[in-house]
């Protein structure tokens, strides 16, 4: 193999996320990138590159951090904050028959028919907070009052969670999602969380429901039934991923359309809410840079040499805005643009099982939001808009606006 290049620091303080991944992008479609604490990764950027690594994926690259060597002999230390998303046997970071067999699961319980039926509910859920929304001021920050109240609400109603709950719930996953939360305020709330969610199952076992809980509970009987433990660590695990990913999705998506009058104009009178999603999701990924695969032997992507036992950070927003698969204007939000589809659901066996109830939730709460308040504008410059400070998951900390109600 040829001599590794020179890792570049990765994110960089004077760059937006997305505006690094495109210029890494610019130097090859693979590149080996410094994250916090001094941890070598490959950063997989271009849509070519990460549709190869997914593709495939438990035949040359792994999501077990088994796969990892420096996990293991030193090389990374024990606080290495990142450590965090790499804990657990959850359905994100096992392989092959165990993945197979968590994903058996949660595909047959989070049946297309169980997304359908929410339809309904999900529509009454944003009427409703359009209601509070109009009932307040002009001026409204979207992301408590709209973005990530709609997700929440809606994976509420999916678990089958009374709402005399939900604040609880919202409060807890709040904290583990939290930028600013001490590393043992979040223990304490994620151990509160799992306790919530396994006094859930309990109850669910004795009295089901139609609700995806009970689903999961009562999917198969013998030896090949879920644990306790797996069930509270599935559900964990979708609340916190689809909780954050689908509310950055709604506010990166509201930002373009405020920006883009005309797109807005488009959808409002044709009913394009469908591309407004998808259009955003690949222009906006919300995860833009997803830890982590590992090499399972010295392989090649795009070209790059990649030794075994290598990291390597799956690019999504990267990927989004290739010029090479979606033309010179790939960075631009176009929802005329002819469709061309999007990695930001994943590919391959790990493809998000949760795509279709995200993409329910977008084109509802969009199309509610904008159908009730179609003045609705921007109260900052978009350059004024905060952003976490995340590379993961990226998305705004507030999206404030002004109804401009007639």
């Amino acid at each position: 193999m040829r001599p590794r290049p020179y890792p570049i620091p990765f994110p960089t303080a004077e760059e937006s996320v997305p505006e690094t991944l495109a210029r890494l992008r610019g130097i090859a479609p693979v590149v080996p990138v410094e994250l916090p604490g001094s941890v070598v990764a490959w950063a997989v950027l271009s849509h070519e590159a990460v549709k190869e690594v997914l593709g495939n994926e438990n035949r040359v690259f792994g999501k077990d951090k088994k796969h990892w060597p420096a996990l293991h002999d030193g090389t990374i230390a024990e606080d290495w904050p990142m450590l965090r998303l790499l804990r657990g046997n959850h359905i994100n970071n096992v392989d092959g028959t165990d993945h197979r067999r968590l994903r058996d699961y949660f595909g047959n319980a989070f049946s297309p028919r169980m997304v359908a039926a929410l339809a309904e509910r999900v529509r009454e859920i944003v009427a409703g907070l359009l209601d509070c929304i109009a009932a307040g001021g002009d001026a409204v920050d979207l992301v408590p009052a709209f973005t990530e109240q709609v997700p929440m609400r809606v994976i509420c109603e999916l678990y089958g969670i009374p709402e005399t709950e939900h604040a609880l719930l919202r409060q807890r996953a709040a904290t583990v999602l939290g930028r600013t939360s001490t590393p043992e305020a979040v223990h304490i709330a994620r151990s509160r969380l799992h306790a919530f969610l396994g006094e859930l199952v309990d109850r669910k076992r004795e009295n089901p429901g139609d609700d995806l809980t009970s689903a999961l509970v009562h999917a198969r009987r013998g030896e090949d039934r879920l644990s306790r433990t797996e069930l509270v660590d599935l559900l964990c695990q979708t609340l916190l991923a689809g909780h954050e990913t689908t509310a950055h999705a709604l506010a990166n998506s509201i930002i373009s359309l405020c920006t883009h009058r005309d797109q807005l104009a488009l959808a409002l009178r044709d009913g394009l809410w469908p591309r407004v999603v998808e259009e955003s999701l690949r222009v906006s990924s919300p995860v833009q840079a997803n830890p982590f695969r590992f090499s399972l032997r010295d392989t090649t992507v795009c070209g790059v040499d990649i030794p075994k036992g290598e990291a390597l950070l799956v690019c999504f927003g990267g990927a989004g805005t290739d010029p090479n698969q979606y033309g010179p204007t790939a960075g631009e939000f176009d929802i005329t643009r002819q469709p061309s589809p999007h990695l930001s659901f994943a590919y391959g066996p790990h493809f998000c099982a949760g795509a279709p109830l995200a993409r329910l939730e977008g084109r509802i709460a969009l199309s509610g939001l904008f159908g009730r308040f179609p003045d609705l504008d921007l109260a900052v410059g978009p350059k004024d808009i905060p952003y976490r400070p995340n590379f993961v998951t990226y998305g705004p900390a507030a999206v404030p606006v002004r109804l401009n109600r007639r």
